[in-house]
């Protein structure tokens, strides 16, 4: 019999509270909201980091949270990953971290109509040239970015000022690792990037993420700001229509939307470890705890 119901993961770095760091002690928090729900239905719940030297048959589920450096080791993280699915359940399933794990997940859902930001998928070991690949696409300005990653590693806004420093970078990463091209969309320095966090197949709450000025990365870890918003029917609707066309439904799943001229696109759907900001709205971890409740425990 399993020591405990559900282990909630992270990575080493959270594992305690660290005075003068908001972001670091947020960490802690949400994860620890998520822990307190989950224990109020009577589960025995641990947390550790995806690395830990423990025995995973000791836990009926995990659940990723925070395990926010698995794209810097993931070689690591691949042969655990491959490992752990035989001896504990996962939570979102194997199958859907597996797919959800390479950006390439992407134009699986713009082949079922779903508009993303357009993007060019670049393979290992393509030939083209930067520049070639900017110019063939058509884009003024461009993001780049690799097809496995997280927290904007390497993910670099390039335009025709800076393309000569950022194309030696690119060169050494294609020989490593697909790459993606995306149109640059102006709209994001004036509007944001905006966030929908959806349990079980349900709205739950959104943010707004807007980078600092002189910059253009949205994440709080590199400065940007992250506002309450209330979002409409049609916000709405689109966040949980896209994730109802994953299979199995995901337990939770953050809908990043981009807009272009009045257009949402989708920029990112979260499924693995994405920020949900339960502190903003400590509801939507009781929503998630009682999903697993009914799907996992029933």
């Amino acid at each position: 019999m399993s020591k405990f119901d559900i282990t909630i993961l992270t990575d080493a770095r959270y594992l305690l509270p660290k005075a003068n760091d908001q972001f670091h002690n947020n960490v802690l928090l949400e994860d620890q909201l998520l822990k307190e729900q989950l224990e109020l239905g009577g589960l025995c719940v641990d947390r550790q980091p995806w690395d830990a030297q423990v025995d995973w048959s000791d836990t009926m589920y995990a659940i990723f949270r925070t395990t926010w450096d698995y794209f810097d080791r993931f070689g690591a993280f691949d042969r655990w990953l491959t490992q752990i699915k035989n001896t504990t359940k996962l939570i979102n399933d194997y199958h859907t971290i597996r797919w959800n794990l390479d950006k390439h997940y992407l134009g699986d859902l713009e082949n079922k109509g779903i508009p993303i930001v357009p993007t060019q998928f670049i393979e290992i070991g393509d030939q083209r040239s930067l520049i070639e690949l900017i110019e063939e696409a058509g884009y003024e300005r461009c993001i780049i970015k690799p097809a496995i990653s997280g927290a904007a590693r390497h993910t670099y806004l390039v335009d025709k000022n800076n393309i000569a420093k950022v194309a030696p970078i690119y060169n050494e990463l294609i020989t490593q690792e697909a790459m993606l091209v995306q149109e640059f969309q102006e709209e994001v320095l004036s509007k944001g990037e905006l966030s929908l966090m959806v349990m079980g197949g349900k709205f739950t709450h959104a943010v707004l993420k807007k980078a600092k000025s002189g910059d253009f990365r949205v994440q709080d870890d590199f400065g940007g700001s992250v506002h309450d918003y209330q979002a409409d029917k049609n916000e709405i609707k689109w966040a949980e229509s896209l994730v109802a066309e994953c299979n199995p439904l995901p337990a939770y799943a953050r809908v990043d939307i981009i807009w272009n001229k009045g257009q949402m696109l989708l920029s990112e759907l979260e499924l693995i470890e994405p920020e949900l900001w339960f502190r903003k709205q400590p509801e939507a971890a009781k929503q998630l705890s009682k999903y697993i409740f009914q799907c996992y425990f029933a």
